[in-house]
């Protein structure tokens, strides 16, 4: 069974068993969290969204990603700004789609 659910303003196409990472939860680590904005399962597309349809999930761990790095600067005007960012996930392991 497959499913495309929304979270965190993005969409994700899962089966049952699938590792994703996601924008941050707020959710302990080895709980459930369950997403019904569900947004298409096993060939039914919702109009936004299928009516009763859930995908629950196991967090497994939070930590961040790998450091991005953020340089602006204007040619000939001696303007330099440098700027790091590492942005905090969840990854979550999809453990039932109930359609």
């Amino acid at each position: 069974m497959k499913a495309v659910f929304k979270t965190g303003g993005k969409q994700y196409y899962v089966t049952v068993g699938d590792v994703i990472y996601v924008e941050k939860l707020d959710a302990k680590e080895g709980s459930t969290v369950t997403f019904d904005e569900v947004l298409f399962v096993d060939g039914v597309a919702g109009t936004p969204t299928v009516k009763g349809a859930t995908v629950e999930c196991k967090v497994e761990k939070h930590g961040k990603n790998k450091k991005i790095i953020v340089f602006k600067y204007r040619p000939k005007k001696k303007y330099r700004k440098k700027q790091g960012h590492r942005q905090p996930y969840t990854k979550l392991v999809v453990t039932k789609i109930n359609k």
